[in-house]
């Protein structure tokens, strides 16, 4: 007897009659009858006996009905133990992120989506590009969202978005500032310097030295929280991601894209034998619709 046939005999059994079993499995009569009399062919016995318009069982039923019971329970213990993990219940996501997304862009998803899975448990983690791989190979995290994407055939990533470097600064030191502001005229303005802090650094520094552009870096900042706060003490100007001068803006501070775009991807990045589960995915599309609308915005 396959499943099919057990889940048949069993519906029987338990509603003694082929009508009353079709309309617990959602199947025609039909259906019902022709898997029942393919067990019976299969077991070489019959299993019920018609009396009074409802099915009896035989003594073999009754001695099978004890074995099927125990299995027909562990089909529908896994049919709910799925169905609990498409909706999250219980589940924990373990999620560790950039501090320029874990400012804003992550606690907003995430509360938005509790709102919607009420039994999803999180554990969330700020990460450095240097420490990305080892909590992702230590099991510290399942996912890490990040821009670049470390080399490495272990590693699986999605795509969630786009962002931006943008200059942020106090409107008293650039009162005038255009709507976009060119690389050039940040030459010879103090600058807290983000060259050491990984591949967004890395990518602004690429573009002015290929511009033949000198900086006054007055402070090295290998933090973009230390960068901005250094902004509002009002040491200097600073070049950042999107996410991070969105999320630090306050009373005398504003931010301007640069006039040409210097863009990046985010990702959310996982190892391979560890891809995201459906719970997962659905947080991840949640964060996308979240990341492009602050770009969009």
């Amino acid at each position: 007897m396959n499943l099919r046939h057990i889940e048949v005999f069993h519906a029987v059994y338990v509603n003694g009659s082929v009508s009353a079993a079709a309309r617990m499995l959602n199947v025609s009569q039909p259906s019902v009858s022709k898997v029942l009399r393919h067990a019976e062919s299969l077991l070489g016995f019959p299993l019920f006996h018609r009396t009074a318009g409802r099915l009896v069982p035989t003594e073999d039923a009754h001695t099978l009905f004890a074995e099927v019971a125990e299995i027909q329970d562990r089909v529908y213990g896994l049919r709910e133990a799925s169905r609990n993990l498409k909706r999250g219940s219980g589940a924990l996501l373990k999620i560790s992120a950039l501090p320029s997304i874990a400012l804003d862009a992550l606690p907003s998803t995430v509360a938005q989506f509790l709102r919607s899975h009420r039994d999803v448990k999180f554990d969330l983690q700020t990460i450095h590009h240097e420490d990305l791989l080892r909590k992702l190979y230590e099991r510290e995290t399942d996912l890490a969202i990040a821009y670049a994407v470390p080399p490495g055939s272990a590693l699986g990533h999605r795509r969630l978005g786009a962002g931006e470097l943008v200059v942020l600064y106090r409107e008293a030191d650039m009162p005038d500032a255009p709507v976009r502001v060119d690389i050039g005229a940040l030459e010879g303005r103090p600058l807290v310097s983000l060259a050491a802090s990984g591949p967004i650094g890395h990518l602004f520094t690429a573009e002015a030295q290929g511009r033949g552009i000198v900086l006054d870096e007055v402070v090295s900042a290998r933090t973009f929280h230390i960068a901005t706060a250094l902004v509002r003490q009002g040491v200097g100007l600073t070049v950042v991601d999107n996410f991070t001068a969105l999320a630090s803006l306050g009373p005398g501070l504003a931010m301007r894209p640069l006039a040409n775009p210097l863009r990046f991807d985010v990702n959310a990045i996982y190892l391979h034998d560890r891809p995201p589960t459906a719970l997962a995915t659905d947080f991840l599309k949640a964060l996308a619709r979240k990341i492009e609308a602050i770009s969009a915005g």
